[in-house]
């Protein structure tokens, strides 16, 4: 009357190959998460000040397109 248990595969070391992708997943996953968030983060300030620079050229000649019209 022995059931099998879940984690008994046909495939022999099968138990330990999923404990160990388990553990690749929980540790790596958060490892590619930060890497990611952190490209993002670099990515986004520099076209931020792109954007910025832009705009404070744009500030410039509208200034003085109001000082010649004075």
């Amino acid at each position: 009357m022995l059931t099998a248990l879940p984690a008994q595969f046909g495939v022999p070391g099968g138990p330990e190959l999923l404990i160990i992708l388990l553990v690749l997943l929980l540790l790596g996953v958060p490892v590619v998460a930060v890497a990611a968030a952190a490209v993002l983060l670099f990515r986004g300030r520099s076209d931020r000040d792109e954007r910025i620079a832009e705009l404070e050229a744009e500030v410039e000649r509208l200034r003085d397109r109001l000082d010649d019209e004075e």
